[in-house]
């Protein structure tokens, strides 16, 4: 028995859904350090914001919009897993999630979630 194999079936089933947008106002400095952004980025990290999205390919067309929305630096984009994290100030940070989720649902037809914060 102790030779049996195992066999792990992961299966994305790609909805057309953000499933997470969150807000962090006031990072703290070891959370900022631990994101490894650069020394010149991690240094105006005023608000983190994280997205995830289905299909992950639409994380580089959220991030276009972020940057276009507001001053906000792409801190981390993963069109794979389809995640995404924008950093800048508190308002910026929140009028970029705004403008994505409204493209997302009004243009894309996504479900869309509530933003959140901490």
């Amino acid at each position: 028995m102790a030779d049996d194999k195992h066999r792990i079936i992961q299966e994305l089933v790609p909805g057309r859904q953000v499933t997470l947008a969150h807000i962090i106002a006031s990072p703290g400095r070891e959370l900022v350090a631990r994101l490894n952004f650069d020394a010149t980025e991690a240094e105006g990290v005023q608000a983190i914001g994280v997205l995830t999205v289905s299909p992950g390919e639409t994380a580089i067309i959220m991030a276009d919009i972020a940057m276009k929305a507001a001053n906000v630096d792409v801190g981390y984009i993963d069109y794979s897993a389809g995640s995404l994290i924008i950093t800048g100030s508190v308002s910026s940070v929140e009028a970029s999630a705004v403008a994505i989720l409204d493209y997302v649902r009004d243009v894309l037809g996504y479900e869309t979630v509530t933003i959140t914060r901490t």
